[in-house]
Parts: C-alpha cells; sequence; structure tokens
C-alpha cells in the first residue's frame, strides 16, 4: 500500500453506496478551505472492478475557489477533512492522493477523468453538490449524475444508478484527461495503520 504520510487507523472498506447525516461546523470547514491555484475543473473518479470493469462507485472532485470532494454514500473521511452530508472540504493534494489510495486495491482500480470548466461551472457545481444533502445506499451513481446533469457542457449526462454510463458520457469531453489508479492492496487490509517512518505530517493550513 502506498505510504502517504498519515498517522491514523482508518477502516479500509471499498466505499460503497449508507446515508449518514454530518454537519461540520462552519469554523471546521473556514479552516479546512484549500485552494489549488489550479485553473478550475471537474473530475469524476469511478471504481472499477477490474476483473469485469463494472462501476461500483462514483465520486466527484470540484477544483473552483476551493477544492472538495463528493463523495456519496462513500466510506472515506478523514479527520483533518471536514464533511457536510457527503461532500468533504479540504480536499490538498495530500489528501486528493489518499481518496484515492483509499480505493484503489488489487480488485478495484480508480479511473479518473478531469474536466477543465469555468470558474463559473466549477462553482456552480460546488453549490450543487453542497445542497444535494446525504445520499442514500446505492444512490452515489444517482446524486452523481444529478449534480453534473445540466451543467453548461454535461447536458447530456443522463440521470442513473450505474457509474459507467456516467463515465461513457463524459469521456470524451473537450479537453478531457483520463488516469488509471492501480494498487496491489489485498481486499481484507482492515484497520490499516497509515505512519510516516520519519515525521508526522502537519494537518492541512499548519505551517
Amino acid at each position: 500500500m502506498k505510504r502517504l504520510g498519515l498517522s491514523l487507523v482508518v477502516t479500509l472498506t471499498l466505499a460503497g453506496c449508507g446515508a449518514e447525516r454530518v454537519w461540520a461546523p462552519d469554523e471546521a470547514v473556514a479552516r479546512a478551505r484549500y485552494v489549488s491555484g489550479e485553473s478550475p475543473s471537474i473530475t469524476l473518479y469511478t471504481v472499477e472492478r477490474r476483473d469485469n470493469g463494472t462501476g461500483e462507485h462514483s465520486g466527484l472532485m470540484i477544483d473552483g475557489s476551493q477544492r472538495v470532494m463528493f463523495d456519496p454514500a462513500g466510506t472515506w473521511h478523514h479527520p483533518w477533512v471536514p464533511e457536510r452530508n457527503d461532500l468533504h472540504y479540504g480536499i490538498t493534494e495530500q489528501m486528493r492522493k489518499f481518496y484515492i489510495d483509499y480505493h484503489a486495491r488489487e480488485t478495484y482500480d480508480v479511473i479518473e477523468y478531469k474536466i477543465p470548466v469555468s470558474p463559473e461551472v466549477a462553482e456552480l457545481a460546488i453549490r450543487r453538490a453542497e445542497s444535494y444533502g446525504a445520499v442514500n445506499k446505492a444512490f452515489c451513481g444517482v446524486s452523481v449524475s444529478h449534480v453534473l446533469k445540466d451543467l453548461p457542457g454535461f447536458e447530456d449526462v443522463p440521470r442513473t444508478f450505474f457509474p459507467n454510463r456516467i463515465t461513457k458520457a463524459i469521456a470524451d469531453k473537450p479537453g478531457v484527461t483520463r488516469r488509471v489508479h492501480q494498487d496491489g492492496d489485498p481486499d481484507n487490509n482492515h484497520g490499516v495503520l497509515l505512519v510516516q517512518k520519519d515525521a508526522v505530517i502537519a494537518p492541512p493550513n499548519v505551517k
């Protein structure tokens, strides 16, 4: 497993799709705010089975005035990343890599499609993710497709339960880039302790 310099115990259960209402306080959300400095974009992550290519989970990273991760009905979380009903704030590069590493394993790949968008589209996507609410089990695809549907440039994204249908709809968008993230972790790697050998990494925004 990739070591990401994180000192905590996590339960590495593949992000399936149970609703859990979570509401981080304003202070935590404001403190975690992360601006990447990159051009605005929307990135679709699809957790895909290696044996048959079935999409098992969808997540959406939105990079606008801040970078957030919409992980509907997912099980990924981190104590430095405040959450409000499946929307996670403070997605630094370290946290983005941790999100990918959490899902990739010997039986699942993480397929990434990154699409450049205007600042206005990125902000609209953030607002839609913020207002969606906690997502019920098995509705990850529905919620991600709902956030994307009718955004300028994403009008052809279908409302669907199936992550692969979303992937197919955006695979040929102008400027899209595709990456496949793989890892050899076993499926039963629950309760793994992630530690850095030489030092403890400070939380985001702590100098």
